[in-house]
């Protein structure tokens, strides 16, 4: 396991990295793309770990704790690249370092890696169609519910006319931050919509308690998508939806 452990390891350094350095950065009034570029870095070496695990199972590496929390970690990081450059969130970063780091932790702690993984032999494409798509959809969700931490943190400077030092400067105006919660969690809710899909189409006897808690959460979400897209609702609502949902959401992994 030596390697394969030592790119956990190193994925998990460059990201405490690029949260450090991007938070001094913003309090210096420069946030820059320094936590973005360490956090490219830092998804290399998840994909390389990825890789090993995946090597190891001959399928989608999900089977234990340490797997889901790494492809958590890689899931958010990805969203986080694209995302940071689609809405120019240069500070997301700052909020997002720290999430994956304690994902990556999570998966550095003995015993959460299996150890004598014996390799798949006849794979069910659907079901490991379901189990990617869904994890995936769980990094754009997490993303959107650390824009809504962003906004309360926002709001609440902006109310107390705390105008000062790097951090309310570095973020993107209350409406822009508004929007970019509401997209990046409806892309969420689109790959989880596909994974559900996918669940639905695999093998008989294969329905599990997690494609329950999916569709549940899938549900959840579209209610408060909708009323947002449809009705209108107030940031600090919405944030609050989507912060709650996230945490409610994370049940799907209680039986892992």
């Amino acid at each position: 396991m030596g390697m394969g452990i030592g790119w956990v390891v190193i994925a998990t350094l460059l990201a405490t990295a690029g949260g450090v350095l991007g938070a001094l950065a913003a309090r210096a009034d420069k946030p820059g793309q320094t936590a973005f570029i360490w956090m490219i870095l830092a998804f290399g070496a998840q994909l390389m770990a990825l890789g090993w695990r995946g090597g190891l199972r001959g399928q989608c590496p999900l089977g234990d704790v340490g797997e889901v929390c790494l492809f958590l970690a890689w899931s958010l990081t990805f969203f986080y690249l694209v995302t940071g450059t689609t809405y120019r969130l240069s500070l997301l970063g700052v909020f997002t370092t720290p999430l994956v780091v304690l994902l990556q932790v999570i998966s550095l702690i003995p015993g959460s890696f299996e150890t004598g993984v014996v390799r798949a032999g006849t794979v069910d494409a659907w079901r490991e169609a379901h189990a990617a798509l869904s994890v995936l959809s769980y990094g754009a969700l997490a993303l959107a519910a650390v824009a809504g931490v962003m906004f309360f943190i926002l709001n609440y400077r902006l109310k107390a006319h705390k105008f000062g030092g790097g951090l309310v400067h570095g973020m993107p105006s209350i409406s822009r931050l508004v929007q970019a919660m509401a997209r990046i969690a409806l892309v969420g809710w689109s790959v989880l919509t596909m994974g559900i899909i996918a669940g639905l189409l695999m093998e008989e006897g294969t329905f599990s308690v997690h494609l329950v808690v999916a569709s549940m959460t899938w549900a959840l979400y579209a209610v408060l998508l909708g009323i947002y897209f449809v009705r209108g609702m107030p940031g600090r609502q919405l944030a609050i939806g989507l912060t709650v949902l996230f945490i409610l959401s994370l049940s799907v992994f209680a039986k892992l």
